[in-house]
C-alpha cells in the first residue's frame, strides 16, 4: 500500500509540475522551468584563508589554532599551518570561526519593518486551509531586518507563513541577499519548499471566534485528516487518469500542496507546543505515511524526546520563551539541552525579527541552563543547535550547515567566543564572499533605509 500510494502522489505531482517547484532541478525540457524558479548567483569571491582561530566545525568539534581556507565559493580545507598560496589571508588570532547560522523558523520579508498592517503579509486567515499560498509571495526583498540578520552572523534563513491556520502555506528557504529586488534572487538553490501546519490554540482560536471548525483540538486534528484523505484521492484519480481510466482532477494548488507532502517532495514544518499534541501529530503523519521534518516552539518537546529522536524528527526552539499562554506553560529554560542530550535534534530558533540578530546568545542561554542542570556541553555541540541541524530539518545539510570540504563557505568570523555576550559578528561570507564587516560604512541594501539616511543628512 505504501508503495502504491507514493507511486500515485508522484504521478500527481508530476501532472501538475508541483514536484520540484522551488527549483526546477528535475523539470524535463518538454515542461520547461518550474514556476519561480531561484536565480540566486553567489556574489564574486577571492580565495581566503583565516588563519590561527578557534573553530567551531559545526559537527561538534572544536579546534583550537585552526585556520579554514575558502576558495572558489566553497570550504576547501580546515586544518592547522594551511598553505595560503593564492589567498587572502586574515589574521584569526585571538578570533573564532564558525558556520553561518541558519535561523530555520523567520518571518523576515512577510512581516517586515517597519511594522504596520500594510505590511504585515504573513497570514492567509481566510480559510482553516490555505496550504496552495507561499510565503515566498509574500517576501519584501528589501525588509531592513536582513541585513541585521546578516550582522548577527546569519547565512541562511526559512521563512514560513504564519500559524493562524491548520495549514499556513509553503514556507521557503532564502539566502539574505542584501539589495535583491526580487525574492527569486534570494531563495537557496535546490532547497525544497517546506509546508507550515500548526496545532493548538491559533487555529482553534482564529477559526472558533467565527463560529466555524476548528473550535477544539480535535477539530484541528480532523480538520489535517480531511484534507489528507482528499490529497491522496487527488492523486489516485491522476494515476488512474495516466492509466487511461477516467479524467484526470482539475489542477488544485491546494492538493498540490499536500500531495508534495505525502511523496517527500516538500517537507513538513509544524508548529506545535504541547507533548500530546506532538504525539498525535506523529499518528497523523503515520496514517498518510509522511514524515514531519521539525516541530517548531515544541516548548514540551523535552516529554518525549524519546520518541522524537525514534522518528527523527527535529525540535526548532526558544532558548526561555514559554508561559505566555496556555499551551506554553510547561515550557522549561532546559528545554533545548534536554533533547539534545536524549539524542534528538535540537535546533534553537528566532521566530522574531530580533532575535534573529543574536541567537549566538540564545544558544549561549540554552547551554548554560543545561550545564546548570548537570549536563556536560561543549561548546562545539552547542553550534550544531545553529547549523548543522537546522541544515538537516531544511534537507540542505549536504550544501551547508558544517565547514566540511566541499560545504559552500558560509563563514562568520566572530571578535570574540561567540557563546558569550562579548562575541559579535566582525565579518560574514556567504559562499566565500563577503557580505558584511563591522565598522565598514556602504549604503542602505533597502530603499527604505536609503530614504531614512537621506532624510537624516538633510536635517543635519
Amino acid at each position: 500500500m505504501r508503495l502504491r500510494m507514493r507511486s500515485a502522489i508522484a504521478l500527481a505531482a508530476m501532472l501538475s509540475l508541483a514536484a520540484c517547484a522551488t527549483t526546477g532541478a528535475t523539470d524535463t525540457e518538454a515542461e520547461g522551468p518550474a514556476p519561480f524558479e531561484s536565480t540566486y548567483a553567489p556574489r564574486a569571491s577571492t580565495p581566503t584563508l583565516i588563519r590561527n582561530a578557534t573553530v567551531f566545525d559545526g559537527n561538534g568539534a572544536e579546534l583550537a589554532n585552526s585556520d579554514v581556507l575558502m576558495r572558489d565559493g566553497r570550504i576547501a580545507a580546515v586544518g592547522q599551518n594551511l598553505s595560503a598560496e593564492g589567498a587572502t589571508v586574515i589574521d584569526g588570532t585571538g578570533r573564532f570561526v564558525t558556520p553561518g547560522i541558519i535561523d530555520a523558523h523567520s518571518h523576515l520579508g512577510v512581516y517586515p519593518s517597519p511594522s504596520i498592517n500594510a505590511t504585515s503579509d504573513g497570514n492567509e486567515l481566510t480559510q482553516p486551509n490555505t496550504a496552495e499560498v507561499w510565503a515566498e509571495h509574500s517576501v519584501w526583498p528589501q525588509d531592513p531586518g536582513f541585513l541585521r540578520a546578516v550582522a548577527g552572523g546569519i547565512t541562511t534563513l526559512h521563512v514560513l507563513p504564519g500559524s493562524g491556520n491548520l495549514f499556513g502555506g509553503r514556507g521557503t528557504t532564502l539566502r539574505p541577499v542584501l539589495g535583491a529586488t526580487t525574492v527569486q534572487e534570494m531563495k537557496f538553490p535546490g532547497a525544497p519548499q517546506s509546508l507550515k501546519m500548526a496545532c493548538g490554540e491559533n487555529p482553534a482560536r482564529v477559526y472558533g471566534t467565527r463560529n466555524t471548525s476548528p473550535a477544539t483540538g480535535m477539530g484541528n486534528v480532523a480538520g489535517y485528516r480531511q484534507a489528507f484523505a482528499n490529497a491522496a484521492r487527488y492523486a489516485r484519480r491522476a494515476q488512474n487518469a495516466a492509466e487511461g481510466n477516467g479524467e484526470p482532477p482539475d489542477r488544485d494548488l491546494e492538493m498540490e500542496t499536500l500531495a508534495g507532502v505525502i511523496n517527500g517532495d516538500i517537507i513538513l514544518q509544524w508548529h506545535c507546543y504541547r507533548a500530546d499534541e506532538m504525539a498525535n501529530a506523529i499518528q497523523v503523519a503515520h496514517e498518510f505515511e509522511f514524515e514531519i521534518a521539525a516541530f517548531h516552539h515544541a516548548v514540551e518537546a523535552y516529554k518525549i524526546s524519546d520518541l522524537l529522536r525514534e522518528e527523527g524528527i527535529c525540535s526548532a526552539m526558544w532558548a526561555d520563551w514559554w508561559g505566555f499562554k496556555i499551551e506554553a506553560y510547561d515550557g522549561i529554560r532546559e528545554n533545548i539541552a534536554f533533547v539534545d542530550a536524549a539524542g534528538a535534534c535540537a535546533i534553537v530558533h528566532s521566530d522574531s525579527e530580533v532575535g534573529i540578530q543574536r541567537l549566538n546568545q540564545e544558544a549561549a542561554k540554552a547551554m548554560a541552563d543545561g550545564r546548570r542542570a548537570g549536563l556536560e556541553i561543549t561548546r562545539g555541540q552547542v553550534w550544531t543547535w545553529l547549523s548543522r541541524n537546522p541544515a538537516r530539518a531544511l534537507h540542505i545539510d549536504n550544501e551547508t550547515g558544517t565547514l566540511e570540504v566541499g560545504r559552500r563557505a558560509d563563514v562568520v568570523i566572530w571578535s570574540a567566543d561567540p557563546l558569550s555576550s562579548y562575541g559579535v559578528a566582525e565579518r560574514v561570507f556567504i559562499d566565500g564572499a563577503l557580505m558584511y564587516e563591522r565598522g565598514v560604512e556602504r549604503e542602505p541594501p533597502s530603499d527604505f533605509e536609503l530614504g531614512q539616511t537621506y532624510m537624516r543628512e538633510r536635517a543635519q
